[in-house]
C-alpha cells in the first residue's frame, strides 16, 4: 500500500523560499507521475506541479511556473518542491499524490490522483 507523508511547511514572508519534501513508500514508482496539488481556505484543490519518476518529464501551473521546482529522488524514493519568491496568495495545505496508474502523460486534474500525503501548511505573509 502506496503511503506518501509531506513535510516542510510553514510560514515565511513574501519574497522567500521553501522546500517541501514527501516521502513516499510502499511500491515502486516506476511509470508513474507524482504531483503536487494545494488547497487554500474556501477553494478547491488545485494542480501545481507533477513529475514523471523517470524524471524525463515535469508539468507546472501557470501560477508557479520560474518559481517553483519539482524533483524526485529515486534512491530515496523522496518527492521534492522548491518554491521560491512565495506570494502571499501561494498560502495553502499543499499534498503530494500518485497518479493513477496506465497514463502515459501527466495530467492535472485531482480526481487522476490517488494516495493524497495529509499535507502541509504553507503560509505567506506579507
Amino acid at each position: 500500500q502506496v503511503q506518501l507523508v509531506e513535510s516542510g511547511g510553514g510560514l515565511v514572508q513574501a519574497g522567500g523560499s521553501l522546500r517541501l519534501s514527501c516521502a513516499a513508500s510502499g511500491r515502486s514508482f516506476s511509470g508513474r507521475a507524482l504531483g503536487w496539488f494545494r488547497q487554500a481556505p474556501g477553494k478547491e484543490r488545485e494542480f501545481v506541479a507533477a513529475i514523471r519518476w523517470s524524471g524525463d518529464s515535469t508539468y507546472y501551473a501557470d501560477s508557479v511556473k520560474g518559481r517553483f521546482t519539482i524533483s524526485r529522488d529515486i534512491a530515496k524514493n523522496m518527492l521534492y518542491l522548491q518554491m521560491n519568491n512565495l506570494r502571499v496568495d501561494d498560502t495553502a495545505v499543499y499534498y503530494c499524490a500518485v497518479q493513477l496508474p496506465f497514463r502515459p502523460l501527466i495530467t492535472t486534474t485531482p480526481s487522476m490522483y490517488t494516495s493524497w500525503g495529509q499535507g502541509t501548511q504553507v503560509t505567506v505573509s506579507s
